[in-house]
């Protein structure tokens, strides 16, 4: 019978020795890769720390309002309006968004009764007022069950406010009539002007209207008013 021998041969030793001698440059080579990646980083994490905390923002901002320029220039060249081209890349979400963050940032929509802006200026004079508790507790024990008016209850000339009371309401009118006084004059009506409006919300938008599509209406306003129009 043929008996088959095991025993490795001296290639086969020679074989795995190189194996595990490439493995372990491999190794090594990995491990040198990894401490320059880290070295790196270290480098680039000290520089970052150098920056001011806003830099990336402010560098965002930079890149932002050179694309804006890059437009604008881009426009001028076309003989475009950039706000009528930038206007036109907004989507109904971005209009709706920005709607919204309008009227956070404002949400006084200006003059729409006088109940509406009474009710704005109550609610804006009286978030300035800081009660005096103790003071209307005293006022409580004086006047007893008087105090809670009812539809039959008259107590007048019962109430002496006191006197840093007097001196706040004082300084607080006097404050109001500083502030009205600075107020800037409605712009007085031109007499000489033509009346195309029928109420000041239309003369407004009339006057936007002339301000973007003025320079191509003229020549169709003058042959109306000649009567030479087709």
């Amino acid at each position: 019978m043929l008996q088959i021998n095991d025993e490795p041969t001296l290639n086969d030793v020679g074989n795995k020795h190189t194996d595990r001698l490439n493995r372990l440059k491999e190794l090594h080579f990995r491990r040198n890769e990894a401490r320059k990646l880290n070295h790196l980083e270290v480098i680039e994490e000290d520089h970052r720390k150098d920056l001011p905390t806003n830099y990336e923002k402010r560098c965002e901002r930079v890149q932002k309002q050179d694309e804006q320029t890059k437009k604008k220039k881009d426009a001028a060249n076309a003989g475009l309006d950039f706000d009528r081209v930038e206007m036109l890349e907004w989507t109904a979400e971005e209009v709706d968004r920005w709607e919204k963050k309008k009227r956070k940032r404002n949400p006084d929509v200006g003059f729409d009764n006088y109940e509406q802006c009474t009710a704005r200026a109550h609610g804006k004079l009286t978030s300035q007022l800081k009660p005096d508790f103790e003071a209307l507790k005293k006022q409580k024990e004086e006047l007893g069950e008087d105090y809670y008016a009812t539809t039959s209850t008259l107590i007048h000339g019962t109430h002496k406010p006191s006197e840093s009371a007097i001196n706040r309401m004082t300084e607080d009118l006097e404050k109001q009539v500083l502030k009205r006084s600075k107020y800037s004059r409605r712009r007085t009506h031109n007499p000489d002007l033509d009346i195309d409006y029928i109420n000041e919300r239309n003369r407004a938008f009339n006057k936007k209207i002339e301000r973007y599509y003025g320079k191509y209406t003229t020549e169709i306003k003058q042959n109306l008013e000649r009567g030479t129009a087709v």
